[in-house]
């Protein structure tokens, strides 16, 4: 199974929101992006802010785009995710852009991410 279906499978289950949260911190962790709350930081550096914002709140998320994504990761970690989980590289911003604003929107039910996110 791939890290899609992998993925896909975690995110059907009831337990969805803390495991969406967790694999993508476990993926973003993992290399030297640091989890969720070292992505949320660097997009707000980047100029994503609004995005992040509207994924802390209560309203309807803010989309990003991978290519988007992909810039504010760097070539370097997205290759490493590409071959750590055997997921084409021009898939991996898409995936991400996908998943990370439910991730940081469960991840953070009051507003904030927990310091272990």
């Amino acid at each position: 199974m791939g890290f899609l279906d992998t993925l896909k499978a975690w995110l059907a289950t009831p337990e969805a929101s803390q495991l969406e949260a967790s694999v993508l911190h476990q993926v973003l962790g993992d290399g030297n992006q640091g989890g969720l709350s070292a992505i949320v930081d660097k997009l707000q550096k980047a100029g994503y802010g609004d995005q992040v914002k509207s994924w802390l709140g209560d309203g309807k998320n803010i989309p990003i785009t991978g290519e988007e994504l992909q810039e504010v990761l760097g070539n370097a970690q997205v290759k490493e995710l590409a071959a750590k989980y055997g997921v084409p590289i021009d898939q991996i911003g898409p995936l991400l852009a996908q998943y990370l604003p439910k991730a940081v929107d469960k991840a953070s039910p009051n507003g904030t991410l927990p310091r272990s996110a």
